[in-house]
């Protein structure tokens, strides 16, 4: 009972996952503006990539992790990544002007980056890891109790093969 609610997300989701698009609806698009301190973005500056980023986050509420960076002559471009989440700043380094462009997947597009692992963070990693190994523990366990099931070994036997059979099978004629 430990692993259902984790069970049934990754069983929910790779059902989202391989209907997305007939699930996804239309990504909802807001961009915002604004000025950062000359000094932040000058030529010939330093550029403080971290009060660059707490600015952004701060005037516009973007909780994501920072995915990108990038200092070139004339412009600054900030990204930020999240499940089914995504905000881009273009900084012009002569007028310290930005724009802010963020894009909100929706909900379905949130859950199929969670059973993906995209854009999720190191813990995220973890409890994906954590359901795989509990999957593969739940599988196990049902490989072993049908060895005491005598009355059901050779039944149980040949639906193990008939299954994996059918999963190569598929394989093989449909997707190789």
């Amino acid at each position: 009972m430990a692993s259902f609610s984790i069970l049934f997300f990754f069983a929910a989701t790779g059902i989202t996952l391989n209907h997305q698009g007939q699930m996804n609806g239309e990504p909802e698009v807001v961009r915002h503006s604004g000025r950062l301190d000359d000094a932040l973005v000058r030529f010939g500056a330093q550029v403080d990539q971290a009060r660059i980023v707490e600015r952004l986050r701060s005037a516009h509420r973007i909780k994501a992790h920072l995915s990108d960076f990038r200092v070139e002559d004339d412009q600054l471009t900030v990204s930020f990544k999240g499940p089914g989440y995504a905000a881009d700043a273009l900084v012009d380094r002569k007028t310290s002007a930005y724009e802010v462009t963020e894009t909100r997947m929706g909900v379905v597009a949130v859950i199929n980056d969670l059973h993906k692992g995209r854009d999720t963070g190191s813990a995220w990693a973890q409890i994906i890891d954590l359901s795989a190994i509990l999957m593969m523990l739940v599988s196990i366990t049902g490989l072993t109790l049908i060895f005491f099931l005598h009355k059901r070994l050779a039944l149980g036997l040949w639906m193990l093969a008939i299954g994996t059979a059918v999963c190569v099978a598929v394989y093989a004629w449909f997707v190789y």
